[in-house]
């Protein structure tokens, strides 16, 4: 494992979850999932974008794949009004990790989460494990378990 705190909180938060994670990291950066993809070998659709939004005052935690962009309008929706993207601020106090780095689980609190469809279509997805450099492997099982998302169609 990375010997950095933050992955090393995530991967103590994780299996405090009951999931077992083998952070992985990449000099090279992990910060996108084009990134992502290139440097685990995986296809885009297969990395998991953890994205903060705002509804109102309230953080909400968006999973989406890589190959997909989230609609924001389809995402207000579900929870009843105006979202934005969270600022690098608003991330970091929803999730304790900065952006580029944030994982899908592993929060100081857990936020309400919404998962794209798209992503539980696969038996591998790839997800950051606290830092910009550093993802995971997980199954869309162990990511919805950890996250306690639910399927929403969210994408463009």
């Amino acid at each position: 494992m990375a010997s950095s705190d933050a992955t090393e909180r995530f991967a103590a938060s994780a299996s405090e979850l009951g999931i077992e994670v083998a952070v992985r990291s990449y000099p090279e950066g992990t910060r996108t999932a084009i990134d992502a993809a290139a440097a685990v070998g995986c296809d885009v659709d297969q990395i998991v974008k953890s994205l903060v939004l705002m509804a109102d005052d309230q953080p909400v935690l968006v999973l989406c794949s890589g190959a997909n962009r989230v609609d924001l309008a389809k995402v207000g929706a579900e929870f009843g009004g105006e979202v934005r993207m969270a600022n690098a601020d608003e991330v970091r106090a929803a999730t304790g990790f900065a952006i580029g780095g944030a994982p899908p689980f592993g929060h100081p609190a857990p936020l309400p989460t919404l998962v794209d469809p798209h992503l539980l279509t696969f038996d591998e997805v790839w997800a950051a494990a606290g830092r910009p450099d550093s993802v995971f492997p997980l199954t869309p099982g162990d990511l919805m378990a950890g996250s306690g998302a639910r399927p929403a169609d969210i994408a463009t």
